[in-house]
Order: structure tokens, then sequence, then C-alpha cells
């Protein structure tokens, strides 16, 4: 009986172990086949300050665009290089004459309240923005002047809101008429200033955007929770109309702006993401952690610059010589080299590589050789500007700059060659990120750090920046024949044309040297390996929508 017992256990144990291998295969290959499988569906990362502002219509900075971009659906959103893909919009036919654009939206699409996402959304979130009334202000008002009347809406050349080029046909068709053909106008409606907003929700409260219990949003993701100044935390949207695609169940925000800090709550699987887009690693570490395979440190360029803007109405950089001094007493290999150590490149434009150009990128057809590194030229400008404004010697100079290691040091470097070079003293301010901010655009600053990645896959994101009124453009530079150039470009499709006049625009703004530019970014992050589809675009930033966690 005793034996009988024995070898029953046995067959028993026997068929249990394969039942429960048989389950772990079935376990594995779910885990592989479905992407996600059984792992917890939740990225951390970090981003490096408080949000400005999560209002659509006031953002303009990466912080406040890494939180935006998942919560909000746009008509279109762009893929890994860059191309609009369907987003809000499940289709759109654009006209021969390419003026005209008609958005057929998703009937399914669905607020975070419940109301059905409609044309009239997008119509109300435009019009606002450009809304000469608007306070403060859209700084982005001038990327929807695309639209026919929009820049005369918001100029006050014209009242009447109902001219502007775009107007809800019926609940799911946008009518979307521009003033010329702008052949990236697919991938300039991903924007965040183009994104939708509920009118309901934000006239009912002006102040929508400030909690995230008054944010009424229609992305693949909510803001479940905004602990201000410490994290924010995004949770999959179940009524996102394409929810079966999203993976991730939860994305948790923390804010830190300490290079040192993040690396340590990376090696210590706190967090699974680190570094770019918000985020920057120690510099005087990235030759090391270059070679950890235990880092997975990834490196890629991306379309953005690195610079120094000037602003032209204060002394003494209301002189376009003592500009040029001092930018041309920067040596930017020697930062790129031995500062930044991050496979950066020297710039001496202003639109970085990866931008598209006519057949090529607009930086292999156009050579930024518009100036070189020359302490001898820069001592005479210096010389000639300091006599045209009649200056005994330089005025005092500071010189401001976000909170951030990377840009303490490559600070630190400039200004010893400024007072090596030039035999001048500047000092140096640091300040946190929403003051630093603030002051830029209200022009409360002699130079200041800046940088500029793209908005669209066009050099024209560079370009009109610095274009008279425009709302980032905190150097206030002026110049009549550059805004021309720009709007000679604006009134063609002809892409030959477009890149040469942006050409000529670009080299006559460097010449006039509002901004100091630098060095061209690359894309710089440590993502663990069982992060997968999460990646840097071409621009820089990072997309998790259809990311996923496998273990």
């Amino acid at each position: 009986m005793v034996r009988s017992i024995k070898g029953s256990a046995i067959v028993f144990v026997t068929v249990l172990l394969v039942w429960t291998t048989l389950l772990a295969g079935c376990a594995k290959k779910s885990n592989t086949g479905g992407g996600a499988g059984a792992a917890e569906q939740k990225l951390r990362m970090l981003i490096a300050s408080e949000p400005p502002s999560l209002d659509p219509g006031l953002a303009q900075d990466n912080n406040s665009s890494t939180v935006l971009r998942p919560i909000y659906d746009a008509l279109t959103r762009l893929d890994e290089k860059g191309e609009p893909k369907p987003a809000a919009a499940e289709k759109w036919d654009v006209s021969a004459d390419g003026l005209k654009y008609t958005f057929h939206l998703r009937s399914n699409a669905k607020w975070s309240n419940g109301d059905p996402v409609k044309a009239s959304d997008f119509e109300y979130a435009w019009k606002r923005a450009l809304d000469p009334a608007m306070t403060p202000p859209a700084p982005y008002a001038y990327q929807l002047y695309y639209l026919k009347n929009a820049e005369e809406y918001n100029t006050k050349k014209m009242t009447d809101a109902s001219q502007i080029g775009v107007k809800a046909k019926d609940d799911f068709t946008l009518d979307v008429e521009l003033k010329s053909p702008t052949p990236y106008f697919l991938s300039l409606v991903s924007f965040y200033t183009y994104f939708p907003l509920n009118e309901k929700a934000v006239k009912a409260n002006p102040a929508f955007a400030a909690e995230a219990n008054t944010m009424v949003t229609n992305g693949p993701f909510l803001l479940k929770e905004w602990k201000h100044n410490d994290s924010l935390t995004l949770t999959k949207n179940p009524n996102y109309h394409s929810a079966a695609d999203i993976k991730l169940t939860e994305v948790n925000m923390k804010i830190l702006n300490d290079a040192g800090t993040m690396l340590n709550m990376y090696n210590t699987n706190q967090i699974d993401w680190a570094g770019r887009p918000t985020n920057e690693f120690p510099v005087d570490q990235l030759p090391k952690l270059k070679q950890d395979k235990n880092m997975n440190l990834q490196i890629k360029g991306i379309a953005s610059t690195y610079y120094y803007e000037f602003n032209t109405k204060a002394e003494p950089f209301d002189n376009a010589k003592i500009r040029k001094a001092f930018s041309l007493s920067i040596d930017r290999k020697s930062i790129v080299d031995k500062i930044t150590l991050g496979d950066q490149t020297p710039a001496h434009g202003l639109v970085p590589p990866g931008i598209r150009g006519e057949t090529k990128t607009f930086r292999e057809e156009v050579k930024d050789d518009y100036f070189k590194d020359d302490v001898a030229e820069a001592k005479k400008l210096l010389e000639t500007g300091l006599k045209e404004k009649g200056y005994a010697k330089l005025p005092a100079v500071t010189l401001i700059y976000n909170k951030s290691e990377a840009h303490k040091k490559i600070a630190e470097a400039v200004v010893d060659m400024w007072r090596q070079n030039l035999g001048v003293d500047v000092k140096l301010e640091v300040q946190e990120f929403g003051v630093y901010i603030k002051n830029r655009q209200n022009g409360n600053f002699q130079i200041a750090r800046a940088g500029w990645g793209a908005d669209y896959n066009d050099p024209m994101t560079y370009i009109d920046l610095l274009q008279t009124g425009g709302g980032n453009n905190n150097s206030k530079y002026s110049n009549p024949e550059y805004d021309k150039l720009i709007k000679d470009t604006y009134g063609t499709s002809d892409q030959g044309k477009r890149m040469k006049t942006m050409a000529q625009a670009e080299k006559m703004m460097i010449a006039d040297m509002p901004i100091a530019p630098i060095y061209y970014y690359t894309g710089i992050w440590a993502q663990k390996p069982y992060v997968k589809n999460v990646f840097v675009d071409y621009k820089g930033d990072v997309d998790f929508i259809h990311g996923y966690i496998e273990k």
C-alpha cells in the first residue's frame, strides 16, 4: 500500500512538473510575443524641473513638452524619423495647390471627462492661442501664422476670428486653409501649440493646467498626480481610441536636476531611463560611462543647437561688433573635446545636422562656414565696437544660465576664454529654471544660455525663431531684410527656392550675431535593457507611447 502510494506520488509529481514546464513555456512565449508579458508595466524616469506650464498654448520648454506630448493627441504624431502618422485624425485630404487640408477625426476619441473629441476643439485651441487678448500671450502664436489670416488676427490688423483659416465643418471634420503652401504642415500640426483643448473645461477654469485633477486631456496617458516640485505620475488612458496598443500602465517622472544623484538612481535600479531629453550626465564621467556595458549608454546626433543669446536691446550688446567679438573669441572645438565629451560637433550656424534640405539634409547642402573662431579678429571687433559706443571700457556684463553641471562647466570655460582672449570679466549667475525662462522672455539679461530643438522637420523651425516680434525671439533681434526672406520662403512651395532663401537668411542673421552658436547637440541617455520600444526621435524627444517593460 505504501509503495503504491509512493508510485502514484511519483507519477503525480512528474505530471505536475511537465504541466508547470508547459505553463512556463507558454508564459515565456506570451512575454516575447505580446511585447509586455507579465512584467509590471511601469516606466520610471526623471525630468529636470517643474514644468513652467502644462497649458499647450503657453508651453515652450523640454520639461513641459515631455509631459504634454503623451497626455494630448494632436492631429498627427511623429515617428522616430520625424514622419507624421495618424493620431486624432485618422486620415486627411490635401488640395492640389497645397492650400487646403481636410482632417477627418476619429469618431471614437474621447476626452478624459467623457466628452467626444470634436473638430471644434481644435478650432477653439488654435484661435485661443492667436487671440491677442490672451494673457499671457502665447509664445508660439507665430507657429499658427501658416493659417490664412492668422497673423492678421494675432497682430490686430483684423478683428474677425471667423476669417482665420480653421473651421469645424462638422463634429469630425476640420477644414484648414493656409496662406501659402507649407510642405511640412502635417509635421507642424503634431506640435503642442496645435493640440486641441476642451473648451468647456478651459472656460470653466482658466487655471485648468495648474493641477492634475483639473486637466482634461485626450492622449494615450492621463496626468493622474502632480506633486509640485517633486513628481508627476501618468497612467494609461483606458478611453484612448487606440488603448489596446498602449502597454505601459504608468509612467513616473521624478523631478530632479542633479547628474550625480540621477546616475546613482539608475545604478541602484530606482529609475529605468536616465538622461535625454531633460537631464544630462556628469560630463567628466562620460568617457568612463561609455565603456560601462551595464550602463547601456546611448549617444546619437539630434536636431538641436546649443548657443548663447545676446540681448540686442541691452548695452553693450546693442552693438553688433561687440556681439561678434564675444562669439569669435570662443574656442568651440575645445568645448566639445574637453568639456561636453558627448560626441557633439562645433556649431557655426543655427540649423543643426539632421534637418531636411532639398535632396539631402540642409546642413549637407549649406555649409555652416559663415564665420570661424578667430581671437585676433575678435580683438579688433571689440576695439571698434567700444569706440562706436563711446566706451572707455566695457560695462559690467553678466551671463545667466539655468542650473546644470554641464551648463556651469561650459559657462566657466567660455568666461575664461573671454577673460584670456578679450581681457573682459563676465559675471556668472545661475537661476532656477522658471526664473531663468521668465528673465529671458522679459529681456532681463545681457547674455543667456539657450538651446533650440526642432518643432518640425524643416529649417524654418530655426530660421523663423529670430524674426521680428517672434514669441521665442529673446534676443529681440530685428532685421527687415531677414524678415522679408522669411516671408519669401513662406510664399513658395518650391523646395529649391525655399532652401536657398533660408540659407541667405541664416547667413544674414549670423552676420548680425544676435546669438553665438556653440555646438550641435547629441542625445545622451541610458535605458535599462528591459525597456523596449522607447526611443529618442530625430529632434531629441523621448517617445514612450508604445513602449513596454520586458523582464
